[in-house]
């Protein structure tokens, strides 16, 4: 009978190294991004519901809990940007003909696009 060794782990293992705190982080960014994900529904449903569920909603968005949770979705959506285009050259290294595309070009490519982006849609909906 061939017996398989299965180390066991504390739960508590991804505390003992920074590095697997940050990654544990990453991926905890998952549940904003869907938390968020469900209010921007639950947004739509109000605003199919008329004008005062509309405003219901609004109300409760600039409410201070509304506005705690806005702020950290916000600074883990930057995270987890960050730490994206920080793995984005080591996920997808560009080679043009025998060299490679240095890795601090392509996250800034990242960058400049997010900064860009970010321009256009706040001309968009401030002008």
């Amino acid at each position: 009978m061939n017996r398989v060794w299965r180390p066991r782990l504390p739960r508590d293992w991804w505390l003992r190294h920074p590095a697997y705190r940050r990654y544990m982080l990453r991926e905890l960014t998952s549940v904003a991004f869907g938390a968020y994900g469900a209010l921007l529904i639950v947004g739509l449903h109000r605003l199919g519901q008329g004008p005062q569920a509309w405003d219901g909603f609004r109300a409760a968005l600039a409410s201070p809990p509304g506005l705690v949770f806005q702020l950290v979705a916000l600074a883990l959506a930057v995270y987890h940007s960050i730490t994206w285009f920080a793995l984005a050259p080591r996920t997808m290294p560009l080679q043009v003909g025998a060299r490679h595309v240095p890795v601090a070009w392509i996250a800034g490519a990242h960058y400049l696009a997010w900064a860009l982006i970010t321009v256009v849609v706040l001309l968009a909906i401030g002008g």
